[in-house]
Parts: C-alpha cells; structure tokens; sequence
C-alpha cells in the first residue's frame, strides 16, 4: 500500500533557502537541550555498590527490582524499535526542526536499553526475564505500541498520527514510564540500595521529558489544526487506560501487600491514574490556548 501523501522527491531544501533553520521552533530548541544534556554515558556509571546489594537482598526484594528492570529494559528496546515511523512521518512533511530534534529522540532511547542491559550484566541478573511481561504489559508493548508506530507506514493522517504520539507519549512514556520512575525513587532513592539505578534514572527522566515535551507539542499543533482530533486522542487513551493499570496492577503483586522498603507500594495505581489525568489536562488546553504557546511544556 502506498503511504498517504508520501513524497517522491524534494521541491528544495530549507538549509539552502534564505529561510535556513528556525532558530526559535520548539522542536530545534529541544534539540539544543539535547546537545546540552544528554551526553551521558551509561558505561560511565559505577554499579558496583547495586551489585553488592543486590546479591544480599532477599529473595522477594530481587524479584521487586527485577521485574521493573524487565519492564523498563524491554520497554526501551521496544521504543527504539517502533519509534522510526514517527521521524518518517515528521520528514515525510517536510517538518526538518521536528526531524531534526527526533535524531536525538532514538539516539537517546538506545541508551535507555543500552543502560538496563548494562545494570543487569554487571549485578549478574542475566537469566531471562520475559516471566515479568504480563498479559497486561504484552498487550502494550507487544501488541498496541508497534501496531499504532507501524501504522504510519501505510497512513501518515492527522488521526494516525494522534494514535501513535497518544500511544507513545501519553502513555507508554508519560504514564507507565513516569510510574515507574516514581516507584525507584520512592523505594530505592533514600534506602541506597541500587545507587546506579538511581542514578541512571536522573538521567533518563532528563531525556523522558524532553520526548514527552515533543509527544504533546505534536499533538496540540494536530488538535489546535483540528479540534475534533481531541477524540481521537481521548478514545486511544481510554483504550488503552485498563491495560496501563492492569499492568501496574500487576507489577503490585510481586509485594503481596507488604511495606517493602517502607513503601505503601499501593499508592502506585493513584499515582499512575494522576498522571492519566495530567495527560488529558496537558491536550485539552491546546483546544483553547494554542495561540498563547511560546514555549514547548517539557516534562520531566
């Protein structure tokens, strides 16, 4: 099938226009934040005190923390994977600030599966931790991300493009990701025990809020251009909000209810549908406001 609007040549090149690049354009500052912020390497980071304390901890406290791990690692790999289509797309429309920025976007995203990779071989967890992937989690990550990301291939509309970016940056990231971040610093930052996660985490909430930032600029500029998109954006939403907490849901059984760490883990489902409501907030402002954006909302 051959992709809507797909275009089979370049009329000109705005690098070589008197045009050159729009300096002040969202999308090329958040590349300059990326320049500026996210060169940090994953080798770089000591994970000798997590091994350590891995190894000493109990058996239900490495099964806590390797099922996050699963979770995140495989979910980064999944983004690097299935996120092409989006930078296809923004090329595609000739968008070379977006284009431009989402260079990063991936770059970054191969670090994040880069870092866990490397957390789990230096602690020694090296098993397979696909066990940790629930129906829940599958039916996210293996199922709806690449189905919504792929679909740009064959259909680059308003409404699939609303698809992905909600699939993606309103949930996947903004939701599950951020959730997850949560739960590391509320049951791993005071407690010492895995300081290299911690501080991997800094660095990767860093990069987070930058793609969060273009998810939802991208998607206030397609609803400011078209109001009845906010549907669609809510229907992807809605749809997917029984699997995000299920799979929270999930991750919560691991504690049988108990206060590990000190932690009432949970509070993790309120967290999780706190930040669902921050997301329909964050779009829903676009309907009316759009005009009063000067600066991209980055999220972090």
């Amino acid at each position: 099938m051959e992709m809507k609007g797909l275009k089979k040549s370049h009329e000109q090149f705005q690098s070589s226009s008197d045009k050159l690049l729009d300096w002040d354009h969202p999308m090329y500052k958040l590349y300059e934040k990326a320049k500026k912020f996210g060169g940090w390497n994953p080798k770089d980071i000591d994970f000798s005190v997590d091994r350590e304390n891995f190894a000493k901890a109990s058996p239900k406290e490495q099964a806590l923390i390797a099922q996050l791990v699963a979770m995140f690692g495989a979910g980064e790999e999944a983004v690097t994977l299935d996120f092409l289509p989006v930078m296809y797309t923004m090329a595609n429309e000739g968008r070379l600030e977006d284009t431009i920025y989402l260079t990063t976007f991936l770059y970054e995203e191969a670090k994040h599966t880069e870092f866990f990779a490397r957390w789990r071989q230096e602690v020694g967890l090296t098993e397979d931790l696909t066990k940790y992937h629930s129906d829940n989690y599958k039916k996210v990550f293996y199922e709806k991300l690449p189905e919504a990301m792929n679909a740009l291939y064959t259909d680059n509309s308003p409404q699939a493009q609303i698809r992905a970016l909600t699939t993606y940056h309103m949930v996947v990231e903004g939701m599950l990701a951020e959730s997850g971040y949560h739960s590391f610093r509320l049951g791993f930052q005071a407690s010492g025990l895995i300081p290299g996660i911690i501080a991997g985490i800094k660095n990767l909430s860093r990069d987070e809020g930058r793609h969060i930032g273009f998810g939802t600029y991208s998607i206030q500029r397609l609803i400011a251009q078209d109001p009845k998109l906010y549907d669609v954006f809510s229907q992807t939403m809605d749809d997917l909000l029984p699997y995000a907490i299920g799979l929270i849901n999930d991750t919560l059984e691991i504690t049988e209810g108990e206060h590990m760490y000190g932690v009432d883990w949970s509070q993790m489902t309120d967290y999780a549908v706190s930040q669902y409501t921050r997301r329909e907030a964050a779009i829903s402002r676009a309907m009316k406001h759009w005009d009063e954006y000067k600066e991209i909302e980055e999220d972090a």
